[in-house]
Order: structure tokens, then sequence, then C-alpha cells
């Protein structure tokens, strides 16, 4: 697995997450790659330079998807987004009660992030989330298996099957 966890700072963790979700919400109801159940729509307008994976909107999931080699990962363990309104600016962060990625069984560094402002459809946001970034993966077979919880109740547990293609 190439050489393991992708090391992100605050920064570049922050904008990545503000890009993740502008493209979360790019999808129409139909094709949201947070709603999808399958993996159908991971694909979904990928950006060139990282390939996101999606998040749900709580309970279980199991997805398949394919990915190309040599693009980075960056997705959720648990997030959040809301607008930015006069005086309150700051992101919503849920206090957790567990959080934990593990690829092929092994543990995944799980870092928090709080996003600058972002604009979606000309309104202002601002995200937070506990996430994982991971180098680009070989070509092969992996398990992908999030498992996190917040005290409010909200929970996940989301398995992906990924198939990265040689390129």
């Amino acid at each position: 697995m190439g050489d393991g966890n992708w090391q992100v700072g605050a920064a570049e963790g922050g904008r990545l997450a503000a890009r993740w979700w502008k493209w979360a919400l790019s999808a129409p109801a139909d094709q949201s790659p947070v709603a999808d159940t399958t993996g159908a729509y991971a694909g979904r307008r990928q950006p060139q330079d990282v390939w996101f994976l999606a998040g749900t909107y709580g309970g279980r999931v199991v997805r398949r998807c394919s990915i190309p080699a040599g693009r980075r990962l960056f997705f959720p363990v648990l997030n959040t987004q809301r607008m930015v309104v006069p005086f309150v600016t700051k992101p919503w962060r849920m206090e957790i009660t567990r959080a934990s990625a593990a690829l092929n069984s092994s543990p995944l560094d799980v870092s928090e992030f709080a996003s600058p402002v972002f604009q979606i459809m000309g309104i202002p946001r601002v995200a937070w989330g506990l996430w994982c970034a991971l180098d680009p993966l070989p070509p092969g077979q992996f398990v992908l298996e999030i498992d996190a919880s917040a005290a409010n109740g909200f929970w996940v547990d989301t398995t992906y099957h990924l198939t990265v293609e040689a390129a």
C-alpha cells in the first residue's frame, strides 16, 4: 500500500474538507454519492488530483467501487457542515464517542480538520470532521471499514470494497 497515510496538515486538511463538501453536495439527489448505498455514484465528478470517498447520512452502508491507481484518497470518518450566519462562523463540532477507519484490517490515522468558509450555490458554509487521507494505493482489492458514532446518537458503519485499477 504505497507508503501509508498521506500526511495532511491542518490548513490543507481544511481546504480538502471544503472541496469534499463541494463535491458531495454538487450531485442531484438521485445521484448523490453520500445517499448511494451501492457505490454506483462513487466516480461522479471526481477531481483529477485526489479521489473522494463519500460518507453517509448515517447507518450501515456497503459500497463497491473502482478507483484509478495513482490517486490519493480523502474521506470522512464523521463530518458536519453548516451555513455561516452573522455571529456564527465556527463549524458545528460533534461530540465523538468512537471513530476509526481500517484498510485491510490495518488501522488508519484519523485527523480532525475544520474548513475555511466556502461557498455552495452562493451560500457561505463551514465544515468540521474527522478525516482520513491515504497515499495512492497499488492496483488490487482493498476493504476499507469506517466505524464512528457521536453522543447525539448519530452513527456510521461503512464498508468499501475498493478495486484499484492500473492506469
